[in-house]
């Protein structure tokens, strides 16, 4: 159970990186959002993770937020 816990903080911590440099990259932040969802969809097929559509949105929105605050 401890691994798990593990694991998903490694994931996290490469979905955050990953938007943090999408983010910072000098374009529109429509085309922006639109590579940090593909990038949450190419991530979560390649680890086998489950989530919904709302889930992936939140998720994307999330980091964008958290990139902001950066």
């Amino acid at each position: 159970m401890k691994s798990l816990g593990y694991i998903s903080a490694f994931l996290g911590g490469a979905i955050a990186g990953a938007a943090l440099g999408l983010l910072l990259a000098p374009e529109n932040g429509k085309d922006t959002r639109s590579k940090i969802k593909t990038a949450v969809d190419d991530f979560c097929e390649k680890y086998n993770i489950n989530l919904n559509r709302k889930q992936k949105e939140e998720l994307a929105d999330n980091m964008q937020e958290a990139a902001e605050e950066v």
